[in-house]
């Protein structure tokens, strides 16, 4: 097994440390596979564009645009990828990590999160490590412990209970018919359950409310077609689910920080 110090596989387009973080953009070839290794630093994965699957211990996990992941140190793995792929990656040095894990509750195990206010702190980051000045060193570690902060919050309430299986059905269903015109009864009907009583198991148990939710996976495949395809953007508001496109853009800034060419932008950035 190849134990990696300080670098990553793949092609390094840029990178700059600072603050005890090395922040690092790469891009990795379709079917490129990376056998079992591990990493002396541990670090976050953030996917720009592009899927892989990676295999960690006993579990798959499928990383796809907006996918932030945890690696601990000396975590083994292994990486499958099927398309060109492009990853911002943030390392932390021992030093950073143990002054940050002397918190009670903060993450230390392998997690993955899709999408999410998780993914718009990434991209702010990534965004501010494309234009780096005299103040990064300080926006960069704020965000990184905002990122840490929210992952280890995410992954204490992952952890600490699980959903009914309709309540599963359910967010599944929303997952998949998030750009249509849904109602709480349809979905409530579906899974056999009363409206009332879905809306109140749902916010127990995933922290947001259904409209909430379902506005949040719009907004993720809004940012899916923005990065990966030429359509307008009128086009992609009306597709993602949003009445039109004024409302779709104050929808998205209020969500991620920025506008949504902006964000074009920033994603086609090479």
């Amino acid at each position: 097994m190849k134990r990696l110090s300080g670098c990553l596989h793949g092609d390094v387009l840029r990178s700059v440390s600072l603050a005890g973080l090395t922040l690092t953009e790469t891009v990795y070839a379709p079917r490129l596979e990376l056998p079992v290794h591990s990493h002396e630093r541990a670090y976050f994965c953030f996917v720009l564009g592009g899927s892989f699957t990676e295999v960690y211990g006993k579990r798959t996990r499928s990383c796809h645009l907006s996918t932030l992941i945890f690696h601990p140190a000396d975590e083994t793995h292994s990486d499958h990828f099927h398309t060109g792929t492009r990853c911002f990656n943030v390392q932390m040095n021992a030093r950073w990590l143990e002054r940050v894990c002397e918190h009670p509750g903060t993450l230390k195990s392998a997690a993955d999160f899709r999408g999410g206010r998780l993914a718009h702190l990434a991209m702010r980051l990534y965004q501010e490590s494309c234009e780096i000045d005299e103040i990064s060193s300080l926006m960069v570690e704020g965000l990184v412990l905002e990122i840490v902060a929210e992952a280890s919050r995410c992954f204490i309430k992952e952890s600490s209970r699980t959903p009914p299986h309709w309540l599963k059905q359910a967010r599944q269903f929303l997952d998949e018919q998030c750009t249509k015109n849904l109602t709480l009864t349809v979905v409530a009907e579906l899974v056999g359950v009363h409206s009332t009583h879905l809306a109140r198991e749902f916010r127990r148990y995933y922290h947001r409310s259904v409209g909430e939710y379902v506005r949040a996976r719009r907004i993720e495949f809004a940012c899916h077609k923005i990065a990966t395809s030429d359509l307008p953007l009128s086009e992609i508001s009306l597709a993602a689910g949003f009445f039109d496109q004024s409302h779709f853009a104050r929808t998205f800034k209020l969500t991620t920080g920025m506008t949504p060419a902006v964000y074009r932008a920033i994603t086609r950035r090479r």
